[in-house]
């Protein structure tokens, strides 16, 4: 049996994806403890794990969302700014926190969320393995493939790569805090420097939840890395009460942008706007941005949720418009649902170009979206056999890939062997 330690940001994509690998492990007789602020603890408690917090004082029950809130609340360099004095403040609590816990606990093996950068030297300082786990569109770089924050199509013409390159040199601009502040920790625990930021994840085992249809077509990944598709599963996620009594039996459009980050009240608006006149019954969920109350009135009266049990949901929806998470794309591809994407923040505008350019649905920016266009893409996804053909396509590939049960064997034999697990697919 081995002690595995769990780390991620305490957002619910992120846990969403590590807490069902962790739940694995502990089946097959592993003991597993979540490593987190204490916004992470509820979702671990309810799937059973162990659970130890860290950064109690900076960071207390319901910081997470006041966090977010914040972002909301500010844009351009003031947003950015607020977001990167944010991450550095956790880089710094990880680093200090996790190692005593590490060694209290006695834990042997760590799963790292690709999203915190400094989960690699946090493994090297403890000096125990480590595995990445890709919960986001996956970040590893190579000019072939534009920066996860980009909306920009794959090309194959010669200029692409020119405009990647550039692309990750405003990336590098923006992230030199974060990146200056691993180095310096780095320096201080004695430990080498990264050459390139891909030098930042698993020597062992790198492991994304995408299926390997829904990537841009990449060369310079390591043979470690792995497309084993998505780990969803109800455990440890609440199931919020929903009317299903008023559902029309109409083809259903579901429309969600995600939980407390998007308060975009007016995007629900447009999207009420351009369903209007289409044979369908719309159902909206706020994610908790604002209660159902505030959007009383809606052109066409869609249904109006708080929150909505979002799989049992998609198993009868015959679109999705999503903010292009990446969670949520998988699990819309998991039942074969296409989509329209708009892309509001963070990697969701590479995850919108993914969807796009798999053909299993259309993307339009947040601050493009209006009701003409948005309708033509919604009449567009809704009537063209090929995006419900793709997203079947994309079905078939993610039942095919293994899933949890394939990563947490992958995560095992990399510990067990400390040798890279190579892809032999």
């Amino acid at each position: 049996m081995t002690h595995y330690g769990l780390i991620c940001p305490a957002l619910t994509g992120h846990l969403n994806t590590i807490v069902p690998l962790g739940k694995e492990l502990q089946l097959r007789g592993h003991r597993v403890t979540l490593i987190g602020i204490a916004d992470a603890q509820a979702k671990a408690l309810a799937a059973g794990l162990e659970f130890q917090v860290i950064g109690e004082l900076e960071y207390p029950l319901g910081s997470t969302v006041e966090t977010l809130a914040k972002i909301g609340e500010l844009s351009g360099r003031e947003a950015l700014k607020y977001t990167l004095n944010n991450f550095r403040e956790q880089i710094n609590i990880r680093i200090r926190d996790i190692p005593i816990v590490v060694k209290n606990e006695k834990i042997e093996a760590l799963l790292i969320d690709q999203a915190v950068g400094e989960g690699g030297t946090i493994a090297e300082i403890c000096e125990i393995p480590f595995v990445t786990i890709c919960s986001a569109v996956v970040l590893n770089r190579e000019p072939s493939v534009p920066p996860f924050m980009t909306n920009w199509n794959y090309g194959s013409s010669w200029w692409a790569p020119l405009r990647n390159k550039l692309g990750y040199k405003l990336l590098d601009k923006a992230t030199k805090p974060i990146t200056e502040l691993i180095g310096s920790h780095r320096k201080e625990k004695n430990l080498s420097s990264y050459s390139e930021v891909n030098d930042r994840y698993s020597p062992l085992a790198q492991i994304s939840q995408q299926p390997a249809e829904l990537k841009l077509p990449r060369k310079k990944l390591p043979l470690w890395f792995h497309f084993t598709g998505p780990y969803h599963d109800s455990i440890g996620r609440e199931v919020a009460d929903f009317p299903f009594e008023k559902l029309t039996g109409k083809p259903l459009i579901y429309a969600s942008l995600g939980t407390l980050q998007n308060r975009l009240l007016p995007v629900f608006q447009t999207i009420a706007a351009a369903c209007q006149f289409i044979d369908a019954q719309l159902v909206i969920s706020l994610g908790g941005s604002a209660n159902p109350e505030v959007l009383q009135g809606l052109t066409g009266n869609p249904l109006v949720v708080r929150y909505a049990p979002q799989l049992q949901l998609l198993q009868k929806a015959a679109l999705t418009i999503t903010h292009a998470g990446l969670n949520t794309t998988l699990e819309c591809l998991t039942n074969g649902v296409p989509m329209v994407a708009i892309p509001i923040a963070n990697d969701q505008p590479g995850v919108a170009s993914r969807i796009k350019w798999s053909g299993c649905g259309e993307a339009i920016p947040v601050k493009k979206v209006d009701v003409s266009n948005l309708r033509t893409a919604i009449t567009k996804v809704m009537t063209e056999d090929s995006y419900k053909k793709n997203a079947l396509r994309l079905q078939s590939a993610i039942q095919k890939a293994g899933g949890v049960k394939r990563a947490v064997d992958i995560i095992e034999k990399a510990i067990t062997t400390g040798k890279p697990v190579l892809d032999k697919r």
